[in-house]
């Protein structure tokens, strides 16, 4: 999707409505330069914190966004795959850049994915439309029509296990609960947080999205003038990896390059109560390697 005008409302409605209902649906966020029509055609990657709270009510959705043109198809893939095992929407963020980039790109074996299982074949004598998968807290997946499935889909709160509508105060908020656990349990499908560089230091920089490029190339640059700079690229964003706040906390300064006005730094100050330093440029254009550098020296101030 784009994010200007109508298409921005019928987004958020329709994440909305995945949520209560619970069924797996992958939104691509192509993200451009706006507000409304803004840049057409730009980069951005303005819309960090439209994808995670950029709804009414408490509408949790996993988040995952892809560095370059190659691995959208990965992190596309990651994406349909937690979105078919714990029933849930997930958005998977890319941005301008990334959109009309280009690379070569190795088609992968098939065999070596990993499997996106799901089930189908349910009884419909013990069939209950919002059981619970112990492991994920996912729910059933019938295909529409089955005899002896049949259930009520739709915008209203659902009644825990059969499924009805239920306006009942106590069972909402069980409810609301239940689902905002499922996407916590993900946290099980995040690999350890690789950090490129040393493990601790005077400096890491925490890039996201099509930023990863610019900022790979201005470190491997700081490092042949001597200076001892980590990178963290961030491919989740909700549920965080949750060794992320150990990893971050080990170094004295946190440089978190950006197109917006800060939307991850405010995230992750949020919630690991650290102190970091934004850096951001709102132009329509992704960073260069050459400014991501400069900054990197600058924060340093000449230590190796």
């Amino acid at each position: 999707t784009n994010t200007s005008g109508p298409g921005l409302c019928l987004k958020s409605e329709a994440i909305g409505l995945a949520v209560i209902t619970e069924l797996p649906i992958v939104i691509v966020d192509v993200q451009r330069a706006g507000p409304s029509t803004g840049l057409p055609t730009k980069t951005e990657q303005a819309d960090l914190l439209q994808a995670l709270y950029g709804r009414n009510g408490e509408s949790p959705v996993a988040i995952l966004s892809a560095s370059s043109p190659s691995d959208c198809f990965y992190a596309a893939y990651e994406a349909c795959r937690i979105a078919v095992k714990y029933m849930t929407p997930v958005i998977l963020l890319t941005d301008g850049y990334i959109g009309n980039g280009a690379e070569p790109w190795k088609i992968p074996d098939t065999n070596e994915l990993t499997p996106i299982p799901f089930k189908r074949d349910y009884d419909p004598e013990t069939f209950e439309p919002y059981e619970r998968d112990i492991e994920t807290l996912s729910r059933p997946w019938a295909i529409p029509g089955t005899p002896g499935l049949e259930h009520r889909v739709g915008g209203l709160e659902k009644k825990h296990i059969v499924g009805s509508v239920s306006h009942d105060p106590d069972n909402h908020d069980f409810m609301v609960k239940m689902r905002a656990n499922k996407i916590k349990k993900i946290i099980a499908e995040i690999p350890p947080t690789a950090i490129d560089g040393p493990e601790s230091g005077e400096l890491v920089v925490l890039s996201w999205g099509g930023s990863y490029g610019a900022v790979r190339t201005a470190i491997e640059q700081s490092r042949k003038k001597g200076s001892a700079v980590s990178h963290l690229q961030l491919r989740w964003i909700n549920p965080l990896p949750p060794d992320l706040g150990e990893k971050l906390k080990k170094f004295k300064k946190i440089l978190i390059p950006e197109i917006n006005l800060g939307q991850l730094n405010t995230l992750i100050r949020s919630v690991y109560l650290i102190d970091t330093i934004p850096y951001n440029r709102v132009r329509g254009l992704p960073f260069t390697a050459k400014e991501i550098q400069i900054k990197i020296e600058e924060i340093l101030g000449g230590k190796s």
